[in-house]
């Protein structure tokens, strides 16, 4: 059972789906996750979150933060993730209690293993990338990582919510 309270996942999905989609999108279309986005995220935690959270909750988000943050500058560092996947995974930690950690990873291990096979799989499909030929993921070696960090966060909160 996830600890994240039931109300604040209900409150928090609609916009955390629409900037996830959002950065969803500019990393399979740029390989890029924008500030802008990253920052959207963690403005809907700071404005939301003191209304939908206990208080001490609330502020744990924030030391959350900012080790992922320190864990996304190690690998960006040295594993070759990208500084704006580490910088959403930063603002979408403020989302995650710790108790939630373990079901959060078993989820984005399952959404990184499909976003990636799927991306792989379309990629080869000639309609869809006639449908979409200025997406620079199709031919980047890389793969864009704000796919399954969107997923993961939506689905989170999705499964947080318990009627």
């Amino acid at each position: 059972m996830l600890t994240l309270p039931s109300q604040a996942a209900l409150w928090f999905l609609l916009p955390v789906a629409l900037v996830s989609f959002v950065a969803a999108f500019n990393d399979l279309k740029r390989m890029k996750l924008p500030n802008a986005v990253v920052l959207a995220l963690a403005a809907i935690y700071v404005v939301m979150g003191p209304f939908l959270l206990p208080f001490d909750q609330y502020l744990w988000g924030f030391a959350h933060a900012a080790v992922m943050y320190v864990v996304a500058l190690f690998a960006y560092a040295y594993l070759g993730v990208g500084a704006g996947d580490g910088k959403f995974a930063a603002a979408m930690a403020m989302f995650i209690p710790l108790a939630d950690l373990g079901a959060v990873l078993t989820l984005f291990a399952a959404f990184l293993l499909g976003a990636f096979f799927a991306h792989r799989l379309l990629r080869a499909l000639p309609p869809v990338r006639r449908a979409t030929p200025d997406w620079i993921s199709w031919e980047h070696r890389k793969f864009p990582m704000g796919l399954a960090l969107a997923g993961t966060m939506i689905s989170y909160l999705g499964l947080a919510i318990r009627f």
